[in-house]
């Protein structure tokens, strides 16, 4: 069985003074940026960077041809690396995403990246959707605090919230250390 890391949206816009800061970005790419060398140093063939490009302006981040939407310095992809473009939150909507895993025989993911409460969320479930065995490195994740009505919701509850969800039905959830320590 073949594996294979994607990694989502870890672009510039979500770091600070970006347009969509999140809460502990750098840590969160620190880990996606551990799990990557495992992947270069064992599965080199099997890595892919996910680019969220906005389709319309009024998304306000990740706008074509700008320094918000590039990768980020600590995840860039290697020359032979696969990079997939996409214009919604499900890394596989209109993507060649399936297709290329399915060309490599790819069985199980792991996912890292960002946001966990929209992009990462509907990448998992798109994968295990498809049937992919799914892995999602919680640690090598981050999200922002959200609103609804008067209510805020910190950063951590929000990302919480949404791994113990993931974790319930979809995906095996690990951290990095735990990750790395099983790899090897």
């Amino acid at each position: 069985m073949s594996t294979a890391l994607i990694i989502v949206d870890i672009q510039n816009d979500y770091f600070p003074n970006g347009k969509m800061e999140l809460s502990n970005p750098e840590k969160a790419a620190a880990n996606a940026a551990k799990v990557l060398e495992l992947f270069r140093q064992n599965n080199k063939d099997n890595i892919f960077h996910v680019q969220h490009i906005a389709a319309s302006p009024e998304l306000g981040f990740f706008l074509p041809n700008t320094e918000g939407a590039e990768l980020h310095e600590s995840v860039l992809p290697l020359e032979h690396e696969n990079l997939i473009v996409k214009n919604f939150p499900n890394s596989f909507l209109k993507t060649e995403l399936e297709s290329k895993l399915k060309e490599k025989g790819v069985t199980k993911v792991v996912v890292v990246g960002m946001m966990t409460h929209m992009c990462i969320d509907a990448t998992v479930r798109a994968a295990v959707d498809l049937g992919f065995e799914t892995t999602l490195v919680e640690d090598a994740c981050a999200t922002r605090e959200l609103s609804y009505q008067d209510q805020v919701v910190p950063a951590e509850q929000v990302h919480n919230a949404f791994v113990s969800a993931l974790k319930s039905m979809y995906a095996n959830v690990t951290t990095t250390e735990d990750f790395l320590a099983t790899a090897n």
